[in-house]
């Protein structure tokens, strides 16, 4: 293919995939994979490149990253520190949920950070969700600015600098313009919190699986409020009544003070029933049969069955079936009291922790229609916690202070999370970052592409030809407002990938030094702010706080020309443009 013709080839994938991405914004993937496809099929990228974009040693840092950040996610951590984040005061309230959201996302993933938050900030009993959320995700977007693992973007970004034979950018190289960006920006956020809406939340009186579990002897929860335990600010499971000495109490108070026996009674996702084990001295139903949580099956009562009319205490469940109901669902009257003694009828369904001998019993297809497994989500141990919030500490220290690559010190980490059995192999394999993996590495081979076709010297023409037009700084504006409005209409990590071939190729037509540019791309691809489709975060609040685009603009707007004013100023006097 001649080698002017290849040029402008690439050039039109290029765009091409631009359209792609804002017209298949929910499908990211598919567009980089039809790229990837046609860039081998028409020969304008060699087999050692698709390789070598697949194996790039960022990339590959970045799919270690967030398979070990699942641990943390098992972790009741964060979730502890989110519940004493929201007090009856906005302001102070407003200043710990900044405060927390920035200072976490900086180490962590700020996807696992707003996700840990999003339910006690729409169950706090003080203030308005929709005050809190678009904060919420703001913070965490910020916090991600202040170092090299704090988000996505400055990893690719970093895989992309050592591919082109740069070296390394630090773990804190972000952490002086990313501070200046928390701090203005942050400013500006909070008195620009004033515009957003207050929409109350809304709850359902009967939501889904009815769960009854006990506090028992000993537990740390007895003379404490239910505010004080954490027990408002699960996700997917509310507390609807507790039972004291044969009486209900509904609906429960924060302030509500737990008592030894007390029965809980909840509603909810029953996949999430395993966060109820990380309240000592909580048990469940099958807990006191002695039956573990992590095999369950749904089933459906069928109307010839035996247990229609009876209790489960009547009827001897567990030594009919070597089963123990863990909740149960009926469409129409809602269900309340004592597990054991709800009264089964025909088309009640189910949720079943199972014994060793169930399947084999004769009696299960008489009795039920079955539904499907339950995979509920796992959670560790108090050991097990303890190791890996400080694994991960240890690995990401070590990194920082440069004894170790942060590849190698996160790929020790992970083998020791699996032979410990922190984290399973099934659990790594079902949440492997395939989408994020495909993303940059076709975004690499693209930027092979252009290389090998020439396509970044006809910027040298277009720059001879407007010289005076163009400067370093001129440059550098460009490349910021361009990877920002990628990041709003096809996602941070995409405009990422997309920006870095052509700021590099800018600022080497330029004659300037390559690393301002570099950075210019990765805070741009963190700037988005106007959309709730641009980041991820942004997209976890939007349904969560029923929050319309309009609410977007109307903060995010001021936030943005904060963002990219500092962002530009402070990079072009760092690096000297």
């Amino acid at each position: 293919m001649p080698e002017f013709f290849s040029a402008y080839f690439v050039l039109t994938a290029f765009a091409l995939t631009i359209v792609g991405l804002i017209k298949f914004q929910s499908q990211p993937e598919r567009v980089f994979g039809i790229l990837l496809l046609v860039l081998v099929a028409t020969g304008m990228v060699s087999n050692e490149q698709v390789v070598a974009s697949f194996a790039n040693q960022g990339v590959l840092t970045l799919v270690l990253l967030m398979v070990c950040s699942l641990a943390l996610e098992k972790t009741k951590l964060l979730r502890k520190v989110a519940s004493y984040v929201v007090r009856p005061s906005y302001r102070r309230s407003w200043l710990n949920l900044f405060a927390f959201s920035t200072l976490s996302s900086a180490v962590l993933n700020n996807t696992a950070v707003v996700s840990a938050m999003l339910a006690p900030v729409r169950a706090n009993p003080h203030h308005p969700a929709s005050k809190l959320l678009i904060p919420l995700s703001y913070s965490a977007i910020l916090g991600g600015t202040l170092t090299l693992v704090g988000t996505s973007t400055n990893l690719i970004v970093n895989s992309m600098v050592v591919e082109s034979g740069l070296p390394s950018i630090g773990f804190f190289d972000f952490t002086l313009v990313g501070s200046l960006l928390v701090l203005g920006c942050g400013l500006v956020l909070f008195f620009c919190c004033r515009w957003l809406p207050k929409r109350a939340e809304e709850y359902k009186t009967v939501a889904d699986y009815f769960i009854d579990t006990k506090v028992m002897k000993g537990s740390t929860l007895i003379g404490r409020s239910v505010e004080e335990n954490g027990l408002r600010h699960l996700e997917s499971l509310f507390l609807v009544e507790v039972q004291r000495h044969g009486k209900l109490i509904s609906p429960v108070t924060p302030a509500e003070v737990l008592q030894e026996g007390d029965r809980l009674l909840f509603s909810g996702d029953v996949k999430k029933i395993t966060l109820l084990n990380q309240f000592s001295g909580l048990k469940s139903f099958a807990n006191e049969n002695g039956l573990p949580l992590d095999n369950l099956s749904e089933v459906i009562v069928r109307p010839e069955s035996v247990l229609v009319g009876k209790t489960l205490k009547r009827a001897g469940f567990r030594a009919l079936f070597d089963a123990a109901v863990v909740a149960v669902k009926r469409d129409g009257d809602p269900i309340s009291g004592k597990l054991g003694e709800v009264v089964l009828q025909p088309g009640d369904n189910l949720v079943l922790a199972v014994g060793k001998d169930f399947k084999s019993r004769h009696n299960l297809g008489k009795n039920f229609f079955f539904v499907s497994g339950v995979e509920t989500e796992a959670t560790l141990s108090d050991k097990q916690e303890v190791f890996a919030v400080f694994g991960f500490v240890i690995s990401i220290a070590l990194s920082a202070l440069g004894f170790v690559s942060l590849f190698k010190s996160l790929l020790l980490f992970l083998g020791i999370l699996l032979f410990s059995k922190t984290l399973k192999p099934n659990e790594v394999l079902q949440r492997l970052p395939t989408q994020i993996w495909l993303i940059i590495s076709s975004a690499l081979l693209l930027s092979y592409a252009l290389s090998n076709s020439q396509a970044t010297s006809l910027l040298d023409s277009v720059i001879l030809g407007n010289q005076d037009m163009f400067s370093p700084l001129i440059g550098l504006c460009i490349v910021y407002i361009a990877t920002w409005w990628l990041t709003e209409l096809v996602t941070n990590n995409a405009a990422a990938a997309l920006m870095f071939p052509i700021a590099m190729g800018l600022a080497d037509s330029l004659n300037v030094e390559p690393m301002a540019y570099i950075m210019v791309v990765a805070f741009g691809a963190s700037a988005s702010f106007l959309s709730p489709y641009g980041y991820q975060t942004n997209l976890m609040v939007f349904n969560a706080g029923r929050y319309k685009i309009a609410d977007f603009l109307k903060v995010g707007f001021p936030v943005s020309v904060a963002y990219g004013v500092i962002t530009i100023l402070s990079i072009s006097h760092l690096y000297n443009v």
